[in-house]
This record gives structure tokens, sequence and C-alpha cells, in this order.
């Protein structure tokens, strides 16, 4: 039987790498993007991708990225978001100085639930009497996660899959014995390694379809607001019933630390800054997908195109959006 298995994974791997490297499919694959849906006919069947994720999935190590960087508690809010705007990091594992022990972790959204969104602006409004200039040079420890979800460097990918599902969160510090930041794991890292093993559905079956969208002349303070209570991560942004662009927490972040929101203050209350329409973020095309386009073609789309959703469109309406996320549950329901 496991020779059996082997042999089948063996020629699952060779199809797999046949499909990546037909002409055909490059071509339509950067000719349109947002069109592309495939048209192998392979099926890879649970058998299959299970033996090949399990040569992987019991070492954490061998795909959580090993040049983490930690910032230390002391580091001001300011800090953090040039450097993580200056990374393109989501979030930030926070440590101790000197022992590199795991105190925390800062994420774009618990930025964005500062700029604002949520409880963490009472520290603007409060403390610093909405003057946000004084409210950027606190320390992150004032509104970094404390209660902070991680593994250990011995656990395996499928440890590290039920923990980001249980915690809803997007990635992990990877931790030694002594409770040390050595890596950190992310949905990112789980798509990278996913990608090339998931042909054989179509988005539909697992894209989320009650889809939250914002007005145009939305301000960047509500769509805040509205990422924080209802813990979304981005925003599709409509005018006239036309999805016209995607706003994430990081882009908001980004509007922080590109100096860009300090131009719209007068006064230094933080509510100038942010009232602004969320349009003036978006960056990017969008990049959209059909409901027809099957998991792996959607996941190396993200890649290519380095996004973490698709929203998803049909007959020129927005449907659906699949997400990093989206494909995290669907792998580990189905196979771990």
């Amino acid at each position: 039987m496991v020779e059996l298995i082997k042999k089948r994974t063996d020629v699952v791997t060779e199809e797999i790498s046949k499909f990546q490297n037909n002409t055909q499919y490059r071509s339509n694959h950067k000719k349109d993007p947002g069109m592309f849906a495939s048209t192998s006919t392979m099926d890879v069947s649970s058998v299959e991708f299970k033996s090949r994720a399990a040569e992987r999935k019991n070492d954490i190590n061998a795909v959580a990225k090993k040049d983490v960087i930690t910032l230390p508690p002391t580091t001001t809010i300011m800090g953090v978001i040039k450097t993580m705007t200056g990374k393109g990091f989501r979030r930030v594992p926070i440590a101790d100085a000197g022992t590199k022990r795991l105190e925390g972790i800062i994420t774009s959204m618990d930025i964005v639930n500062f700029l604002g969104g949520g409880p963490k602006s009472l520290l603007v409004e409060n403390y610093y009497k909405e003057n946000l200039l004084a409210a950027i040079n606190a320390d992150v420890s004032e509104i970094m996660q404390r209660d902070v979800a991680f593994v250990t460097s011995k656990a395996s990918i499928a440890d590290a899959v039920e923990m980001m599902i249980q915690r809803n969160t997007g990635g992990l510090p990877v931790v030694d014995e002594d409770n040390r930041v050595c890596a950190i794991f992310t949905e990112r890292d789980f798509l990278d390694l996913m990608a090339d093993t998931i042909d054989y559905d179509s988005i539909k079956d697992y894209m989320s379809t009650k889809v939250k969208t914002v007005p145009f002349d939305t301000t960047i303070e509500e769509a805040a607001r509205i990422m924080v209570s209802k813990g979304f991560r981005r925003l599709p942004i409509v005018k006239d019933g036309i999805l016209i662009g995607i706003v994430t927490a990081s882009n908001i972040m980004n509007f922080l630390g590109s100096g860009k929101a300090f131009e719209k203050m007068v006064t230094g209350n933080f509510h100038e800054a942010f009232s602004e329409p969320i349009t003036s973020l978006i960056t990017k095309d969008v990049i959209w997908a059909s409901p027809e386009m099957d998991m792996g073609d959607a996941a190396r789309l993200m890649i290519e195109k380095e996004v973490g959703s698709l929203p998803v469109i049909d007959n020129d309406v927005l449907c659906g959006i699949i997400t990093e996320r989206d494909f995290l549950r669907a792998v580990s329901s189905t196979y771990w």
C-alpha cells in the first residue's frame, strides 16, 4: 500500500511539474490574470495530496522564515509602523532586547485599532487628548497583544495551522525551548507551500460569499472602524455598484508610516488625518478571479501579484472573496 501511494504521488508530482511548465498556461496566466481559469484535467485525489503534504508537514522549520525581525517593547508605535511599512510586514513579534524572549506581537490590525478603529484608540483620545503626534511616540507595549499565539520549533505545520485557525491569527512566532523567537510562520508561507498541490477544486466552494463593501466616499476613519468591529483585514470599495479597489489594514497603516497622514493635519488632531476618503489609499489595480478558477491557480495568482485576497466576480457582479485564511481553512479541514 505504501509503495502504491508513493508511486501515485510520483505521478502527481510529475504531472504538476508538466502543468506548471506548460507554455500555454504561462502565457494565459500573464496575459489576463483576472480572467484566467485552469484548463487542466488533472485530478489530484486526497490520498495523493496527503502523501505529498505529509513529506513536509512534520517540520515547521522547513517553511517558517528564519530571518525574523523582532522589536523591543520600548520601541515607539511610530518606530514599529515604520519598520512594518518599510519591510512590508503585517506583524512583528515584540521581544526582550537582550534575551529575545517573546513578550507580545503587533499587527497591522492593532495599528488600525489604535488609529481610531477600536478600543485601542482610547489611548489617543483620552490619554493624549486626540494628539496623534504625541500618541505615536508612546511605547508599543501600550497597544501590543500580550496573549500571543505561538508554536515551538518542534511543532509540525499541521500544529501551526490548527493554532492559527483556533486563534484566528494570520501568523505565529516560532520559539525555541527558552521562549526565544527564532522564526515566524504566516498564512503566506502556507500558501507558498501548498500552491502547487491544490489544483483540484473551484474557489467558489471555499470563498466567502457575504462580502462587506463600502462606498467610495467612506473616510479612512470610518473604514478603520468597520474593519475592527467586523474583524476584516480588507474592504472592497464600490462606486455605482462597480468594484473599484480593495483597501487593507496595511494600506491604512502605511498611510501613517509614509507621512501622508500628517499632511492632512492642521491642529494635530488625529481625526483630521483620517478624514480623507478611503479611495486615496488604493495603490493597485484590482486583481480578481472568476468563481470557476481552481484553488491552485488562485493561490499562484495571489503569490505572483503579492495580494492577500482575490475578489470573485461573476457577470460583472462581486459575488465573493477568497483570502489566504480561506486557503488555510480549506486545506486543513479537508486533509489535516
